[in-house]
């Protein structure tokens, strides 16, 4: 074999190398943004799992609240409103929206409460507040997982060379699970009542 046919299979074998080097890098690439796009939707599923425990939870504390409160019919209606924007929502940020609705809702169903003492001591009323303020806490950390793995994933996408790879098979950013606006604003609390 001439030296001529040798360097071009030595050439050959070299681009072959290279072509699976980066061919294998490129698998490697995509799959890891499969996989980081399937955590960002199980964190997801998981948000959902316990919007959707707390709205089940609702029911129960207004038909508790009604039996005490029955003249409050405009605030049962925001709370039934809110809830059903809630189980509609299908993006992080209609849920957002439809859980800021649905909190300040229930702001006003718990401060009724207050304005009904033997309410306050009903055993059951008691009983939902504590799971509702348990699934509370469930929600934020299942939001704060969610947006970790959002963050991850968007980070990731945003990289090069995978950003070239994310575009090609459109993989695009992912939306946060937002506070609502009134977080930000700092509560009043006035003791002097």
């Amino acid at each position: 074999m001439s030296k001529l046919g040798v360097g071009c299979l030595v050439f050959g074998g070299i681009a072959v190398l290279i072509l699976l080097v980066v061919g294998g890098v490129l698998v490697g690439q995509y799959n890891a943004l499969v996989t980081s796009n399937e955590a960002v939707d199980a964190a997801w599923a998981q948000v959902e799992n316990v919007l959707q425990r707390r709205a089940d939870l609702i029911p129960n504390l207004v038909e508790t609240v009604k039996g005490y409160a029955a003249h409050e019919e405009e605030v049962f209606t925001r709370v039934a409103d809110a809830r059903s924007r809630l189980a509609g929502a299908t993006t992080p940020a209609e849920a957002s929206a439809a859980n800021a609705g649905l909190t300040s809702a229930l702001g006003r169903l718990l401060a009724i409460a207050e304005s009904y003492p033997d309410l306050k001591a009903n055993q059951n009323f008691l009983r939902l507040q504590d799971e509702l303020a348990g699934t509370e806490n469930r929600i934020a950390v299942e939001r704060m997982r969610y947006n970790d793995v959002v963050r991850t994933f968007n980070t990731a996408i945003k990289r090069f060379p995978t950003r070239l790879l994310a575009g090609l098979f459109g993989f695009s950013e992912r939306d946060y699970f937002e506070a609502d606006q009134g977080a930000r604003e700092v509560p009043k609390v006035d003791f002097s009542k």
